[in-house]
């Protein structure tokens, strides 16, 4: 009994991860992957998701073992790196929250009935920072671990019934031209991996997640209870990435109908893969449970990058007494990610193919920074925790292979 009152007191982080990734990578990429290309990119997306795993379980893990952060890590290894981490947090979150934002404005536009896209957002900004900064890391975990379940259950039930029901239409197992002539379809590979689960740089969130989750309960879990809350949290996200594939394939490959690039008319897409093998009935049901999980990846995302930059600018300028100024550290960074945020939205507006464009000029930066976070990681692991504490040779043999396929597929998105 006790035991599972730890346990209960240490799940939290791996939720949370999980909400972060089942957004834009499942909602949207994993579904286009099936709509597109049937099966044809299911080996990429299992891949992508065993290859980046030591990556992310490295800051749960350096966490526990050192009751500090992955960025105080990064500040170990030297200065230099401190700054490029806090270089590529500022060149990639504006265009990150952006596009999370972009699809929750468009799900809620679609659930609501509402067609005025910079209101919506407008409005989901607001909401998120009031939440932030009003009930910060126990409201969000609360709002997680349930808008989190009753998405599982829906995705679960429609990918059931689909799988009962059969594909709509013949498939055929239509791999990507991935030759020099076809970019279009290496892009969009390099963009479904790139936040496949999620972004390798986010690895930083769980640490710092990790350490809240503690402060929180003022329970000190094994480092068997932390990883066991991340790997649950990293198995959902796994399958559900299959089961979003598979509701693209069956429902919409080989048919008439094409993913919409519109944000609004997307969202209305894929609330349709439910509500066409649950019923017409479960529509609004859907339609609130999706833009509910993609609130809380919006949430998360702005308090995962407030709580990065706070922690940079604290190691790096040595500010003082940074628990006195942490409030008014929190209040800036997320006014600055949402105003600059928001000013990419607005760029991107106007443009037709402005919701795809955005979502694959994300993805893309994400995976093309990711060698360098995931070597970083690695040897963080390796160098600075207690031997009891570093991973097993299984995960140092897929940390390899994990950095020789990200470094390989950066290199190969610059030639062609």
């Amino acid at each position: 009994m006790t035991s599972k009152k730890n346990l209960i007191k240490t799940l939290g982080p791996g939720i949370l991860f999980a909400s972060t990734a089942i957004g834009v990578s499942h909602l949207v990429q994993s579904t286009r992957a099936g709509a597109d290309y049937s099966f044809g990119l299911i080996a990429a997306i299992i891949i992508a998701n065993l290859l980046k795993y030591p990556f992310f379980e490295y800051g749960s893990r350096y966490a526990n073992s050192t009751g500090t952060s992955l960025i105080d890590g990064y500040k170990k290894m030297g200065k230099w790196m401190l700054i490029l981490y806090f270089i590529i947090t500022i060149s990639t979150m504006f265009f990150v929250t952006a596009a999370v934002g972009m699809v929750t404005a468009g799900f809620m536009e679609n659930l609501f009935g509402i067609d005025t896209p910079m209101l919506m957002n407008s409005i989901l900004f607001i909401i998120c920072l009031l939440i932030l900064i009003i009930g910060k890391y126990s409201l969000l975990d609360s709002l997680i671990k349930i808008i989190g379940g009753v998405l599982l259950i829906s995705t679960l039930l429609a990918f059931s019934l689909t799988l009962f029901h059969g594909p709509l239409h013949p498939q055929q197992f239509q791999l990507p031209d991935l030759f020099w002539s076809n970019k279009k379809d290496i892009g969009f590979l390099i963009a479904l991996m790139g936040w496949m689960p999620t972004a390798i740089d986010l690895s930083a969130w769980n640490s710092l997640w990790t350490i809240e989750r503690i402060k929180q309960t003022g329970y000190k879990p094994s480092l068997k209870e932390t990883l066991f809350d991340f790997n649950f949290g990293y198995l959902i996200s796994a399958l559900l990435s299959i089961c979003f594939v598979t509701l693209g394939a069956y429902i919409m490959y080989g048919g008439n109908s094409v993913i919409s690039n519109n944000k609004a008319a997307f969202a209305n897409d894929v609330v349709s893969l439910y509500s066409t093998t649950i019923g017409d009935w479960s529509y609004l049901i859907i339609a609130a449970a999706a833009f509910s999980i993609m609130f809380g990846t919006c949430i998360a995302v702005f308090d995962g990058y407030s709580r990065s930059l706070n922690k940079c600018v604290e190691l790096l300028f040595q500010t003082k007494n940074p628990v006195n100024n942490s409030k008014i550290n929190q209040l800036f960074s997320l006014t600055v990610l949402s105003l600059g945020s928001f000013f990419i939205i607005s760029y991107f507006n106007g443009n037709p193919k402005g919701f795809k464009i955005l979502i694959d000029l994300a993805t893309t930066l994400s995976f093309l920074i990711a060698p360098i976070i995931a070597i970083v990681n690695f040897k963080l692991v390796m160098s600075y925790l207690k031997q009891k504490d570093r991973p097993k040779l299984w995960l140092q043999i897929i940390s390899y292979l994990g950095i020789i396929f990200l470094t390989g597929f950066s290199i190969y998105f610059f030639m062609v």
